[in-house]
């Protein structure tokens, strides 16, 4: 799709405003999960279900997502993304256990939608800056996913919206983005190749490349979303204030922002990426590990940095691959379904997991140990998906 220069410009903001919306809907849960729970009077592994939800979500929707742009075309696709998650974040702000997780469902088809088409789009836009384009957006996503996360006590208890109104607050930058998305598709092309693309999904699941991709993008994902809901209690268990926790884990969003932008740009001008793999994913492993000491908030500090540093450039690199490891545009929207589908399937059980261990256990070691095994699991996939090969 050839595109002027003004049309450009306009089609990268439209891209940033998405990303705007990838995130903060889910990241706003964690710091006042607790808040919820009492609220509503859930178990630890139940309210874990609600960061899983968007999860599963993902896994179900991300299949069907390139076959809806197949037909509808890009942009509307990821017009009906935005009108879905919008529609979500309204509906889980009624408090009831059932509309919390019908809204929270809803949230995560949206972002699914967005999520798996975003790689298309940036693939037949700008298949030479693919680095630059992924590095640009998962920076904007991962800011908000910060703002998500700090910003989701004072607006519960600081103004006292409550933790319903709080949640609903998000779906300010969604009628934003609906209001901006709608301008770009009026005056951005459409793309015409449509009709001649044919689904290649037996072809993908029978590639080893693609199902390398698929689990590290499921492993980094188990690793975020572990650690964007369950961090903030971890760290209440070691003594921190509430707030204090809060803005931890968006510190630990903020600080991945310069890892998240570079690691993509670094990823595509090198032949294979397992240098990079193994770098953001021993910084990982040494991160859990220093949690384990609930020792002086400098030891927490340094720990929580090597963290972000990991998650940061784990989710730009595989979103990265996305598009290096495939040929055109449709290829990509195919394995980012792929990788999405079962990547997130994988990643919906963490959540979960991490808290039934510490219900069954009383304490947050146990998780921490499994979540340490995962990032070396992580290791050894993400270096298979770094070799130098198209998916078909």
């Amino acid at each position: 799709m050839q595109l002027t220069k003004k049309k450009t410009v306009l089609l990268i903001i439209g891209i940033i405003i998405l990303s705007f919306n990838l995130r903060p809907a889910i990241t706003s849960v964690g710091p006042i999960i607790g808040m919820i729970r009492d609220d509503l009077s859930l178990s630890n592994w139940s309210v874990g279900f609600i960061t899983s939800l968007p999860l599963l979500a993902f896994a179900f929707m991300s299949p069907i997502a390139p076959r809806l742009a197949n037909r509808i075309g890009n942009m509307r696709a990821l017009l009906i993304g935005l009108i879905i998650l919008m529609s979500g974040i309204w509906i889980r702000s009624i408090a009831t256990i059932a509309l919390l997780y019908l809204g929270t469902t809803l949230v995560g088809v949206g972002i699914a939608i967005i999520n798996v088409i975003l790689p298309s789009l940036i693939k037949g836009s700008f298949p030479s800056k693919i680095g630059i384009m992924t590095g640009l957006y998962t920076t904007c996503m991962s800011t908000f996913a910060a703002a998500g996360s700090g910003l989701s006590v004072p607006l519960t208890s600081g103004i006292d919206l409550g933790w319903k109104l709080s949640l609903a607050s998000w779906s300010v930058i969604t009628i934003i983005g609906i209001a901006i998305w709608l301008f770009v598709m009026k005056n951005t092309p459409a793309e015409k190749d449509l009709k001649l693309y044919e689904p290649s999904a037996r072809k993908m699941l029978k590639s080893g490349i693609a199902w390398q991709v698929t689990i590290f993008m499921g492993l980094q994902s188990f690793l975020f979303y572990v650690t964007i809901s369950w961090l903030s209690e971890i760290l209440i268990a070691d003594g921190f204030l509430p707030s204090t926790a809060g803005w931890f884990v968006a510190y630990m969003q903020f600080i991945s922002l310069p890892a998240t932008f570079l690691t993509p740009i670094i990823a595509g001008k090198l032949k294979n990426q397992r240098s990079l793999v193994l770098g953001f994913g021993s910084a990982g492993v040494i991160g859990y590990i220093g949690l384990l000491f609930h020792s002086s908030i400098i030891l927490t500090t340094i720990s929580i940095t090597l963290i972000g540093f990991t998650l940061g450039s784990s989710i730009s690199l595989a979103l990265a691959l996305l598009g290096l490891r495939t040929k055109n545009a449709r290829q990509a929207a195919e394995l980012s379904g792929m990788a999405q589908s079962f990547g997130y399937l994988l990643a919906s059980v963490g959540p979960i997991i991490v808290g039934l261990l510490f219900d069954l256990t009383g304490s947050w070691d146990n998780s921490l140990m499994a979540i340490i095994l995962v990032t070396i699991v992580m290791i050894g996939f993400g270096i298979g998906a770094s070799r130098n090969k198209y998916v078909l």
